[in-house]
């Protein structure tokens, strides 16, 4: 939020840095209506002079109102520079406001008309900020969660060197690690009342999904509790010599040793299950 917001802010200055010189100085404060009861109806301001409102608008902690503002442009000059700009910052000011739809419907208005453009990458880092600020807790719908993966990954792919990439990359990467908390949730959940194959399952897709996530060590261990309850001994073996050798550091790994050693067993790739394929391509490196 504060790098989207002081791209805005900079939008407001390199916008209004822009307009040529004779035009700046025909406005003047004095002169630009106010924004109270003898306001004039905003047909009868000029582009600048509603722009100008709106930046007050925006600065005065109305972004709702800013956001309408910087609309009334496209409405009424479509076709003007201003409108351009107004486009982008009516995106922003939507977005300082958490009104998502709207900031996003702005975004993807100015991506229309103007794809190519250097602020591009903005506007759609905008769009995907408005599915990633939405996130909510493990224990809701993730379906914001879905699109932004997908826009952030669209930034990464389409625009690798902008400014946005590497923020895009690592809002991607939470993103993810949230889906995963979600499986780790539901798995656990299962595990606890003793349900060991529906928590096999949600735990194997964040191995097998989610594997660069922070919850694959645990899922490993997991993994190593609900094989050993079904008393499946060379897939807990299995997984737990996965666990210890990425992250034998961890308490889990620590944890699955032991579960594993007190029944005098250890960490190994033995049996023919899914986690042997892992157990290859993880440790061996080999994907064939």
């Amino acid at each position: 939020m504060q790098r989207l917001a002081g791209r805005g802010r900079a939008l407001l200055c390199v916008f209004a840095l822009a307009l040529p010189m004779a035009a700046c100085s025909d406005i003047r404060m004095p002169d630009i209506p106010f924004m109270g009861k003898s306001e004039p109806p905003v047909e009868s301001l000029t582009p600048q002079q509603i722009y100008l409102n709106a930046e007050a608008l925006l600065a005065d902690g109305r972004p709702r109102e800013a956001g309408e503002m910087f609309g009334e442009i496209e409405r009424l000059y479509p076709y003007s520079d201003w409108a351009k700009r107004a486009m982008l910052m009516s995106a922003f000011a939507f977005h300082e406001g958490a009104l998502y739809a709207e900031s996003r419907a702005a975004a993807e208005r100015y991506l229309e008309f103007f794809p190519a453009d250097v602020d591009a990458p903005y506007a759609q880092f905008i769009i995907a900020l408005s599915y990633y600020d939405q996130i909510v807790d493990i224990g809701r719908d993730q379906e914001n969660t879905f699109q932004a993966l997908q826009e952030m990954r669209d930034i990464i792919e389409r625009y690798p060197d902008s400014d946005y990439a590497a923020s895009a990359q690592m809002k991607f990467e939470l993103a993810l690690d949230h889906l995963a908390g979600k499986e780790m949730e539901i798995g656990r959940y299962y595990l606890s009342r003793g349900h060991y194959t529906a928590a096999i399952n949600r735990f194997r897709v964040v191995v097998e999904e989610y594997q660069t996530t922070t919850q694959t060590p645990e899922a490993l261990h997991r993994l190593v509790e609900a094989y050993l309850s079904l008393g499946l001994v060379q897939e807990a073996q299995t997984a737990a010599a996965i666990l210890g050798y990425n992250f034998q550091g961890t308490t889990w790994y620590a944890q699955s040793y032991a579960l594993l050693t007190g029944r005098g067993l250890t960490p190994a790739n033995t049996g023919d299950s899914w986690l042997n394929q892992t157990y290859r391509q993880v440790v061996k490196g080999e994907w064939r």
